[in-house]
């Protein structure tokens, strides 16, 4: 790392959260990038409709990359264990084995898709109405799976075999070169939906592309071995990245469970703001990984060094700065919700009417959020997985399916828009109960 050398042990913890934070924030934040570009590209070059049809694919996006990250990161784990043990061999076993699984799963992501196109798009939400558009571009998603695959696998193995700067710089590539096509494919050529999508294969396939580099550089030690393959490997693997393939696989599901009953109770206006949100909601998330990350190497370090009170520190420095970003993302949307709506589209006098109090409200939930998702990553880093996986799990997919699936049936259509704001209040609570718990054995 250049510039002066730190130790996380002896000096300040303020300045070591710092000196963590805006490269961890940076890191997340390119991550976010795809979704976003291609919800206000297609929305404002396309229209509100297109903003549907791109909501309705999401789920799609999210268990592809899910699938890459469960490999990836299970695989990652292993083999770093072994490249710390000395046993090469086994590090080949894992990667051998985790390369293998993924692309089994992104032959058989690809084949499905192909022929199960419109039944997917169905299931998805789409109906005669829009259809065709949601067709667009989920064509061009199960028809390029892999690529969206092994951008979360390579990511995740790169990182692991110690080259982090190239697993970056493939990322952000990715990412301008998104952007670039997003707006030339769309408004100079008119494309409509359809190039939006193929701006995403595109930016997804050069960082694929860049992390395969890997592999041909001085710092590579991974070798792909078919002899290496093996199930008890696999099995190893599997669990290794449960955890990384829930968090990501929870947005698809919450996404996909909140577009069927918004087109259930309110209507395809409702999807659109929905849309809006949740694409709002991967920025402030990516905000919020970043302080947790900054502050994961240096509360486990410390932990490891039996050094309590500099782990407390550290502690409050994320929850005061997690707060922080909290208020003025929820402020943002109480004095700015016309301009965050037409940030992804150009609006109706409809979009803006409903959209505004929904903004609102929903943004209340990013205070809690941001503290849930440091308290999870906190309990991780002291070694307690269990908790982590816990409230990972509550707030994740337990509490939004059953209020989302609740809510509007026992007290009408519009609570639907609670679900988040109470998810991220209970699951709080319950993090606040297991950080009182922790205190006093």
């Amino acid at each position: 790392m250049p510039g002066k050398a730190f130790d996380l042990l002896q000096d300040d913890p303020k300045k070591l959260f710092g000196r963590y934070l805006l490269p961890s924030i940076s890191a997340t934040f390119v991550t976010s990038i795809y979704i976003i570009v291609d919800t206000i590209m297609i929305g404002r070059g396309v229209g509100s409709d297109a903003l549907v049809a791109l909501n309705l694919v999401l789920p799609v996006f999210s268990a592809l990359f899910a699938f890459g990250m469960l490999f990836g990161v299970g695989g990652g784990v292993l083999l770093s264990v072994a490249h710390g043990a000395g046993d090469e061999q086994r590090a080949t076993e894992a990667f051998s084995t985790a390369t293998a699984a993924v692309s089994l799963c992104a032959i058989l992501a690809t084949v499905f898709g192909c022929i199960f196109l419109t039944p997917l798009c169905r299931v998805l939400g789409a109906d005669d109405g829009n259809l065709s558009m949601v067709r667009d571009y989920a064509q061009f998603i199960v028809y390029f799976a892999p690529f969206f695959m092994f951008s979360s696998f390579l990511q995740a193995i790169v990182r692991n075999d110690r080259d982090p700067r190239r697993a970056m710089a493939a990322v952000l590539a990715g990412a301008v070169t998104n952007i670039v096509f997003d707006y030339i494919f769309i408004f100079p050529l008119g494309m409509g939906l359809a190039g939006g999508a193929a701006a995403t294969v595109m930016g997804n396939g050069l960082t694929v592309f860049l992390l395969l580099t890997h592999f041909f550089s001085p710092v590579n030690s991974l070798h792909f071995s078919r002899r290496a393959v093996s199930g008890n490997m696999l099995r190893q693997i599997i669990p290794s990245g449960a955890p990384s393939f829930l968090i990501e696989s929870a947005q698809g599901i919450v996404t996909f469970s909140f577009n069927r009953q918004l087109l259930r109770f309110l209507g395809q206006t409702a999807v659109a703001i929905y849309s809006i949100i949740a694409n709002c909601a991967i920025v402030c998330m990516s905000l919020f990984n970043g302080v947790s990350q900054a502050a994961q190497p240096v509360i486990a370090a410390n932990h490891g060094a039996n050094l309590p009170q500099r782990v407390r520190a550290v502690r409050r420095l994320g929850l005061i700065v997690a707060f922080c970003i909290g208020g003025v993302l929820t402020s943002t949307a109480y004095w700015m919700p016309h301009t965050l709506i037409s940030l992804f589209v150009h609006p109706t006098a409809a979009l803006l009417t409903e959209g505004t109090p929904i903004l609102r409200l929903y943004f209340v939930a990013f205070i809690p959020m941001g503290l849930n998702l440091f308290l999870s990553t906190y309990f991780q880093s002291r070694v307690h997985a269990a908790q982590s996986l816990f409230l990972t799990l509550l707030r994740g997919i337990a509490l939004p399916l059953l209020l989302v699936l609740a809510l509007p049936v026992c007290f009408g259509a519009h609570t639907i828009w609670l679900t988040v704001p109470i998810t991220e209040t209970l699951t709080l609570l319950c993090a606040l109960a297991l950080l009182r718990r922790e205190r006093t054995n």
